[in-house]
């Protein structure tokens, strides 16, 4: 038994050395901790790697900064570079049957996936966020891996980097398409989360209180115990406007209200309004209303 151990994890031969597993490929790695030959009570691993895993049955818990994965049996978890995870398995006598994949960045270099790989959010979710999986889901997440498993033990051809890649891809793709039907049935939930932030927003823009900045979707987020990433995915499928757009918005409709109801000079609502420069301020407005604030109010008083 290991006592707590930091690690870099910059390839993927370090991570399988970790754990006594082979490496087949340096790029790329399918892993099955049943098979490891080395375990850990305790770990905080620095992610250079991208990394999924999906936990079949074993008390685990995974921390990321202060907060806990939502991570029980039959659930995803994808992380991504530059993240640092605290990993605890402490009294568990088994190896955890967990399984999952590994991949260098410098894999996807100069193919499609390279281009999508920051539009699959769930790379950046956190604390209560992980991916639950139907029976159906989990035998897809499986077979995607084992297509993943055969190309890593082909030898390698000219076609080996395309097919690995177009793999992976299509795996991250599943996982979009899981996300999505995980929002669907938890619409209940995620209404509420929709409601406080609407909530919150009417709050801030009371017209009772100057703001000293324009709030931030992370703030909102983290008033929701949620990632900014996930936070937003949510609110964009509840509402069809991103957290920024519903904020905006919200803000141009106290500024109408101000600009109409005060004769305050506009860069003193630009000031209440939270903004510290009052051409930010303008600049919005006009991107949102197609007109100035001053043009705006100018309308207003002459009809």
């Amino acid at each position: 038994m290991e006592n707590t151990k930091i690690i870099r994890l910059d390839s993927i031969d370090a991570y399988n050395r970790l754990y006594g597993l082979t490496t087949c490929h340096p790029l790329v790695t399918v892993i099955d901790l049943k098979k490891a030959t080395r375990r850990f009570d305790r770990l905080t691993m620095d992610y250079g790697v991208y990394a999924l895993f999906l936990k079949n049955g074993v008390n685990c818990t995974i921390k990321y900064g202060r907060e806990y994965y939502d991570y029980q049996e039959g659930t995803v978890v994808c992380f991504s570079p530059g993240q640092v995870i605290d990993v605890d398995t402490t009294g568990e006598p088994i190896a955890p049957d967990v399984v999952g994949l590994m991949f260098h960045p410098d894999l996807i270099c100069g193919t499609p996936l390279a281009d999508k790989i920051n539009g699959f959010g769930y790379f950046r979710y956190a604390q209560k966020e992980a991916l639950h999986l139907s029976d159906k889901e989990r035998a897809i997440f499986l077979d995607c891996l084992d297509k993943i498993r055969d190309e890593t033990e082909h030898p390698v051809d000219t076609h080996s980097a395309d097919l690995i890649s177009a793999n992976i891809q299509v795996l991250l793709e599943y996982l979009s398409r899981f996300y999505d039907r995980q929002f669907i049935t938890r619409h209940k939930v995620n209404s509420s989360v929709v409601a406080n932030f609407e909530k919150l927003l009417d709050e801030i823009y009371s017209g009772k209180t100057a703001l000293t900045e324009v709030p931030r979707v992370s703030y909102f987020a983290e008033r929701a115990n949620l990632s900014p990433g996930y936070f937003g995915d949510l609110i964009k499928r509840e509402t069809g406007r991103t957290p920024q757009e519903i904020i905006s918005l919200r803000i141009i409709a106290e500024a109408k209200r101000r600009l109409a109801a005060t004769d305050n000079d506009i860069s003193v609502i630009a000031y209440d309004l939270g903004f510290q420069y009052p051409q930010h301020f303008s600049r919005l407005f006009k991107r949102v209303t197609g007109k100035s604030p001053s043009a705006f109010r100018d309308e207003y008083l002459n009809n």
